[in-house]
């Protein structure tokens, strides 16, 4: 696609602008008398935006013209695969592993890299039905404004650029410690001392150059950023090799006894805490936009990562839990202290020396999805279109990823964000939670050729498994060792499924690449992912709630009335068609 010229035929504009019309285009925004008026509305523009719903045919065409020029369609399922072992394999593997076996799991913490495992291939599979069929940037965000409408898009994306900006952060500020491990440096030696209020006291200037510098790399090109991403990889995937075969050399059967000390409540509370440690493979659909071949590249690279990466926490859990008694495993630095325990005190250099490799991939491949995640959100308006702007020379979106590098840099360099880190959660589990039950209303539901009552029935059955998901959840946290609600509960959610089955046709089967076992498979999602978030703790949904109560905010104030011009952006051009077609069918019938 041409640079788009500015109306009535003027020449291109310089990519690097900023003025009032690239932030606040929108009628809505062009007086403060015209603002009044949609405050006024806003009853009625939230109303339509909540009913309201994309197309296939606007999402992979119209909004990427708000970006005025393409990006460069160069990677293929090699790239996507590194891509999706740099942003999942990150340090999550090397904490969470023995945090998670001393305290919860215990050697069972290998079945909790199991059932989060199959959680997240669940969730892998539904982004990559959606990413074959609609390949753009927005990701989720995109695929929800489809199937569910801008209101919820709109939720799913405050999350998204929630976690962008915190997640980003925490991963940098989690660089310094480990390159401060490898160094052999006293903890905190690299961040500046400072009398600001707790917790906001130690100044990371470390963590803000590391972000400065994969940020860059991910807007210069994408491809040389792939490049980079495989030789990274690869060096990870050689420690991690080293981690587990040198962990099985040294491994005692002994240790795995007594095998599940804490019970199977155990196993499912460690489970919710490294699910997160899949975290990322969702930056992978929005390289759909350029990739060469969709239809065939996106299955290979997702999939294929991801049944590899599930494989090797597995390995590298076990691995741990027979080189040590779980009570031994030292929670903050688990395969280092195991590895000494052994005789190897020198692979904790090793380990500290992989951690730091998997978050250097992490911010990379971050930043190149993140921003593509940004910049389809600009795209609708949500966000200034300023941010949906693809440099016409990188092919990059350079204003979407400075955005999340800022924001994100300006909280590393403060906070470590320790208390929002189950707030990330929680985020994560609920768009994957919304992605699952937007692919049942694609597979079930299509707008004029559904009847009435078969969306009523699709509804009725949605509620029942979304319902009995989280009552089975609120038994768990509640009754632990309890199981009479479980007859209910788990009946319910088959009832839900198995009436979508029978009772609701598929309107809606996928061109190239599907979800098995639909509607199995997808409500199982729906359950795994509302068990995994009643797993969180109280603390998570209050938190959860303040932001969504600021997101609103920000919606009521902004968001709704940007939308809804974008969506009722040309009225007039509308009806000039109409009348034209209306002169020609006339003109005919008159030369008849």
């Amino acid at each position: 696609m041409e640079g788009a010229a500015a109306a009535d035929g003027c020449e291109q504009r310089s990519y690097w602008r900023c003025r009032k019309e690239d932030f606040f285009p929108e009628k809505s925004f062009e007086s403060w008398s015209n603002y009044r008026t949609a405050l006024r509305q806003t009853g009625h523009r939230i109303l339509d935006r909540l009913v309201g719903r994309s197309d296939e045919g606007t999402e992979l065409k119209k909004l990427r013209e708000q970006s005025e020029n393409e990006m460069k369609r160069c990677l293929n399922w090699w790239d996507l695969t590194w891509f999706g072992f740099g942003s999942v394999i990150g340090a999550g593997i090397f904490v969470l592993t023995g945090q998670e076996a001393h305290d919860h799991a215990g050697p069972a913490i290998v079945l909790s890299y199991v059932a989060s495992g199959i959680s997240a291939m669940l969730s892998v599979f539904c982004y990559t039905e959606f990413a074959v069929e609609i390949p753009v940037a927005g990701g989720s965000f995109a695929y929800l404004r489809v199937e569910l409408g801008d209101f919820a898009a709109f939720i799913a994306a405050a999350n998204l650029i929630l976690e962008s900006i915190i997640g980003t952060a925490a991963v940098a500020r989690s660089w310094t410690s480990y390159f401060t491990t490898l160094l052999n440096l006293p903890a905190n030696s690299l961040v500046i001392h400072t009398n600001l209020a707790k917790d906001f006291n130690l100044l990371d200037p470390l963590a803000v150059a590391i972000l400065i510098i994969t940020s860059t790399m991910a807007m210069i090109s994408t491809k040389k950023t792939s490049y980079f991403n495989w030789i990274a990889s690869a060096v990870h995937s050689l420690v991690i090799a080293f981690v587990i075969v040198a962990g099985f050399a040294h491994a005692k059967t002994s240790n795995l006894k007594p095998f599940l000390p804490f019970g199977v409540q155990g196993v499912f509370r460690a489970a919710a805490i490294v699910y997160f440690a899949y975290g990322g493979f969702d930056n992978i659909a929005t390289m759909a936009e350029e990739t060469r071949n969709p239809s065939k590249d996106i299955p290979l690279g997702l999939l294929g990562s991801m049944s590899i990466i599930t494989a090797i926490y597995c390995l590298m859990a076990l691995a741990l839990s027979m080189m040590q008694k779980y009570t031994d495993i030292d929670p903050n630095a688990a395969y280092s202290v195991a590895f000494k325990s052994v005789g190897m005190k020198w692979a904790q250099y090793l380990v500290a020396l992989g951690a730091l490799k998997g978050m250097t991939t992490v911010l990379l491949v971050g930043a190149l999805g993140q921003a593509r995640y940004t910049t389809h959100i600009a795209r609708s308006h949500i966000i200034p279109p300023l941010f949906a702007l693809v440099h016409p020379k990188t092919g990059t979106p350079i204003y979407a990823t400075l955005l999340i590098t800022v924001a994100s840099a300006c909280i590393a360099l403060f906070s470590s964000l320790d208390v929002l880190a189950s707030l990330l959660s929680i985020s994560t589990l609920f768009i994957f939670m919304m992605m699952a039950t937007a692919l049942l209303v694609r597979r079930y539901y299509a707008r004029g050729v559904s009847s009435r009552l078969h969306l009523i029935k699709l509804v009725i059955c949605l509620l029942i498994i979304i319902a009995s998901s989280m009552a089975t959840s609120a038994y768990w946290g509640l009754r632990p060792h309890g199981w009479i609600g479980y007859l209910v509960t788990i009946p319910l959610w088959i009832l839900g499924t198995l009436g979508i089955q029978l009772f609701v046709p598929q309107c809606q089967k996928p061109k190239v690449w599907g979800v098995p076992l639909v509607p199995w498979l997808p409500s199982l999602s729906i359950a795994t992912n509302l068990f995994l978030m009643g797993s969180l703790g109280s603390q998570a949904f209050i938190r959860f709630g303040l932001c969504t109560g600021i997101m609103m905010i920000y919606y009521v104030f902004f968001g709704v009335h940007a939308t809804y011009d974008m969506a009722h952006a040309h009225p007039d051009e509308a009806l000039t068609k109409q009348a034209e077609k209306k002169g020609d069918m006339e003109k005919a019938s008159a030369e008849l």
